[in-house]
């Protein structure tokens, strides 16, 4: 197969780029003035949820990548280059991230993004001094820092080596990344935990989950995926790649999202179980938040539609073999997922009013906020994928990847 013919057409790409950065810069503005009516936490709030599940899409892409390096597989050969590319919109992410710094420094009328970055609540809570060695501004920023450098690293790394496979055909180059991909595994396990309580858990400094950075890296891996999923059916519908992807192919990625539904279900009932059986004065409360005021249909909508669905529709292997109906799960589970992360950021906001009465300017805000981010996201990933063919062509695993064992 020619290089030339791997590459996406430029035209249909800058086409869906202008596309999603208008929309995504007319959802980003609607936002904002929506957010304008709750103040600026309201719109802070709304911007870590977009920026928390567009992040998951970039370093869960690294995640699986890695997997694929180290277990091999014909599965992982013909998307590669879709995780490569999603994991190349990090340096967006690293800019994108300043709002979050300048929202540790912003207190309106003494609310705050993060209230143990807020002086004058910390003087007055015990709970937050003891923590504070640990939670404080100049920490967390640093931390953040580390996680992407890290990041930046492991993704520097494996698309330089791969685009040298697709020069010099190197065989030696396949071990190379497969000798990075296992403790870059360990370092994503650690860095994901650590910004999982730094980013979400620490909204509601008093609570605390052990299992919380799991969650988070079963919830980043489950998004990546069903995103992938999505860019590979829309590629299969259009040369080159007609020709490349099989029903078996899809048959694979649907049994891999099946798997990611069922990690991260077990991962979020374990904590509930965990702590509901517990009933902890410190632990029970952020679970009571998130039973009331109409939160708790949220919650049974996530277990109906993030959970039980997908579930049993991922089950039946001709949906699965099926590109155009497996994307209707993908997009599914996305939508979810933006919901799951509202359902851990926006109940936070009411734990010092115990308000717990759900929001509609919380919901369209923060939906907002994430389309809004996405769509320019989503314009840097699709010139990230324009710019290498889509298959790595010197790959030795490459011929038996397109032509699977069941390829009809």
């Amino acid at each position: 197969m020619e290089a030339r013919a791997t590459y996406t057409s430029p035209e249909a790409v800058d086409s869906f780029r202008q596309r999603a950065m208008i929309i995504g810069i007319v959802a980003f503005v609607l936002s904002a003035a929506l957010a304008f009516f709750g103040g600026a936490v309201q719109f802070f709030r709304a911007y870590l949820v977009a920026y928390v599940f567009w992040t998951g899409i970039a370093i869960g892409s690294l995640a699986i990548m890695m997997l694929h390096h180290l277990s091999g597989g014909a599965w992982g050969i013909v998307i590669r280059r879709i995780f490569e590319a999603a994991t190349r919109t990090l340096p967006l992410l690293v800019i994108a991230f300043l709002p979050l710094v300048v929202a540790l420094f912003v207190h309106p009328h003494g609310h705050s993004l993060y209230e143990w970055s807020n002086p004058e609540i910390v003087r007055g809570d015990e709970i937050l001094q003891h923590k504070q060695p640990y939670l404080n501004a100049p920490f967390f920023i640093a931390r953040t820092i580390f996680y992407f450098a890290v990041w930046g690293a492991l993704a520097y790394y494996l698309n330089k080596w791969s685009l040298e496979q697709d020069q010099t055909g190197d065989p030696r180059i396949k071990r190379r990344m497969q000798n990075l991909s296992g403790p870059g595994i360990l370092l994503f396990g650690l860095t994901v935990t650590f910004a999982a309580v730094d980013w979400l858990m620490s909204l509601e400094p008093h609570w605390f989950s052990t299992i919380y950075g799991l969650l988070l890296m079963a919830s980043w891996g489950l998004s990546a995926f069903a995103f992938v999923i999505i860019v590979a059916a829309a590629l299969s519908r259009q040369e080159p790649m007609s020709g490349v992807f099989a029903s078996s192919h899809f048959h694979d990625y649907g049994k891999l999202l099946l798997a990611f539904v069922m990690i991260y279900a077990y991962f979020a009932f374990s904590q509930f179980l965990i702590i509901w059986s517990g009933n902890l004065p410190e632990e029970i409360p952020w679970y009571l938040r998130r039973l009331r005021g109409g939160w708790q249909f949220v919650g049974l909508a996530l277990v109906l539609l993030n959970f039980a669905l997908p579930f049993v529709l991922l089950l039946s292997r001709n949906l699965k073999r099926d590109a155009r109906k497996l994307v209707w799960v993908a997009l599914l589970v996305i939508v979810m997922r933006v919901v799951d992360m509202i359902y851990l950021v926006a109940p936070a906001a009411h734990q010092e009013s115990g308000e717990t009465h759900i929001s509609a300017l919380d919901f369209l805000t923060m939906f907002g906020a994430t389309i809004g981010f996405g769509g320019i996201w989503l314009a840097f990933f699709a010139w990230q994928l324009k710019r290498r063919p889509l298959l790595p062509l010197q790959s030795p695993d490459l011929e038996a990847a397109i032509h699977p064992v069941g390829h009809h």
